[in-house]
């Protein structure tokens, strides 16, 4: 399979490390047993939305005053948020501050969100460090290097037992062991579709 083409279809400004990634594609599919084309799609589609059509690989924390208050109203009221906005390292350090293992001054913009999943948090990326046997704790700017990208993202879908709910088709269902709720269900539906017709599921 020209893992690459077949990206660069469907999602023609995916990000290059995302690219080169998808080179050895075949390889991390059937290491990880994601290795159907209905996984496959399932996976992607996932994958495609969380990253908005694989272009972003690290969490964009570039939020105005009102964008802060409106995604996390608890960690940022009014007079917080306008000190606050466009400063992204301060925004992620109160945002994860105490949060997903995040214990040391500093770990909230550290640990942002990187990777095909938004690896968040010092735990997260300690435990997806570990099953993947990369130092991502130590070196979390690990999460965005090419040849890491799809055995960290494959490793956190396996961890959370998404093929068995993808063999059943259950968008639902993975959505919300992915995000918690259904935020983005429509968009992750659309691009279930692509992938489905590009995989000929």
């Amino acid at each position: 399979m020209n893992w690459p083409g077949l990206l660069l279809q469907l999602a023609p400004e995916a990000h290059p490390n995302v690219v080169e990634a998808f080179q050895s594609a075949d390889t991390a599919f059937a290491d990880f047993k994601v290795n159907t084309p209905l996984l496959q799609a399932h996976a992607l589609a996932q994958a495609s939305h969380e990253t908005g059509g694989f272009r972003r690989i690290e969490e964009n924390l570039n939020y105005s005053a009102d964008g802060l208050m409106a995604t996390w109203s608890s960690r940022f009221p009014e007079d917080v948020a306008k000190k606050l906005a466009r400063n992204p390292e301060a925004i992620a350090n109160r945002a994860y501050s105490g949060r997903m293992g995040n214990t040391q001054p500093g770990d909230g913009w550290r640990y942002r969100g990187r990777g095909i999943f938004q690896l968040t948090g010092r735990a997260n990326y300690a435990s997806m460090g570990r099953l993947a046997q990369i130092p991502l704790e130590a070196q979390p700017e690990l999460a965005l290097a090419s040849r890491y990208l799809l055995p960290v993202a494959l490793h956190y879908w396996n961890s959370r037992g998404l093929s068995a709910l993808a063999e059943r088709d259950d968008l639902e269902g993975i959505t919300r062991k992915i995000n918690g709720g259904l935020n983005g269900l429509e968009d992750r539906a659309r691009w279930l579709a692509r992938w489905k017709d590009a995989l000929c599921v």
